[in-house]
């Protein structure tokens, strides 16, 4: 028997449920995003 697929709705609460859970993943998320709003955005760049 072949097992059903999970809706991409299912399968993004279950990796949100496990970053929740994972401490390291959730401080290398936090780490990427401050790196990207320390970097001028393409706007920004234009404008100089």
């Amino acid at each position: 028997m072949r097992r059903q697929a999970a809706s991409f709705e299912d399968l993004v609460l279950e990796n949100k449920k496990q970053l929740l859970n994972d401490p390291e993943a959730l401080a290398k998320i936090e780490e990427r995003i401050d790196e990207r709003s320390s970097q001028p955005s393409e706007i920004e760049k234009k404008q100089s």
